[in-house]
């Protein structure tokens, strides 16, 4: 067993760092050959408050490969799993018949029909983990809010991260368990 067998790979976005720029959807389109007009990832603006109590959050949201992942469980194939590296939610393209039953049952609405007729989404670019390199959104983050990691380790960035500053996840009243975590 490998390390990144036993690794449950998670994302830290410092959300006081990030500017919405797009690289990180930029590099995920160029990286993972996502076809013009659909993405794997996105810029979130969220302002909340009232006038003239204003707070604005930007941030980069994705799948959020999920503890629980009611697209995982719902999939009538087995083409939505797990992967033992990392714990990653994926889909194989191949078994996947199209039949959108993933993308009702993800709350945070992070999957897309590709234009083949199959589901995609966001893998944590686990092709490039796999070769040691951070997945392609980190990689080219110009402010370097996004933190990666093994949230399983005591001694990775992303726990050090979440020990040391407030953090928030999306829609945590859907059970989903997600492991891309916002610091506020």
């Amino acid at each position: 067993v490998t390390r990144h067998e036993m690794s449950r790979f998670g994302m830290v976005i410092d959300t006081r760092k990030c500017v919405g720029c797009m690289d990180c959807v930029v590099a995920c389109q160029t990286e993972n050959d996502v076809p013009a007009g659909y993405c794997r990832d996105w810029i979130t603006t969220e302002v909340r408050g009232t006038f003239p109590n204003l707070a604005m959050e930007i941030r980069s949201e994705r799948c959020n490969h999920c503890d629980e992942p009611p697209c995982v469980s719902c999939c009538p194939t087995g083409a939505s799993h797990v992967e033992a590296f990392g714990k990653v939610v994926h889909v194989t393209a191949n078994k996947c018949i199209g039949c959108k039953a993933c993308l009702a049952a993800c709350p945070y609405d992070a999957r897309y029909v590709h234009p083949k007729g199959y589901v995609d989404k966001c893998t944590f670019c686990t092709h490039r983990v796999k070769e040691g390199l951070d997945p392609a959104c980190v990689a080219v983050c110009p402010t370097r809010c996004m933190a990666f990691g093994d949230l399983d380790d005591p001694k990775s960035e992303v726990r050090a991260l979440l020990a040391t500053r407030e953090w928030h996840v999306l829609k945590p009243e859907a059970g989903t368990k997600p492991r891309v975590f916002y610091l506020t």
